[in-house]
């Protein structure tokens, strides 16, 4: 399982600010676009990616057990 951790306006379309997904192994990329199918999280994918805390690029690959940070871009003043 891997555990995404949901921030600011992703956390608020979804009412949740932790989503456990039943997945293996997955790259950032492909995580991304699950999450924008599935969920329609279509500004995930201009999304930062942290995996167990270190930041990761879209080839990374997230294995089971690994917990994934979603950070979308912000914006203000």
């Amino acid at each position: 399982m891997i555990t995404v951790l949901l921030f600011a306006q992703l956390q608020e379309q979804l009412q949740k600010d932790k989503l456990p997904l039943e997945m293996d192994r997955v790259s950032v990329r492909e995580l991304k676009e699950y999450l924008k199918e599935e969920f329609g999280l279509v500004r995930v994918t201009e999304a930062m990616v942290a995996i167990n805390e270190a930041y990761a690029l879209e080839d990374d690959e997230i294995k089971s057990g690994d917990i994934v940070a979603i950070i979308p871009p912000v914006s203000g003043g």
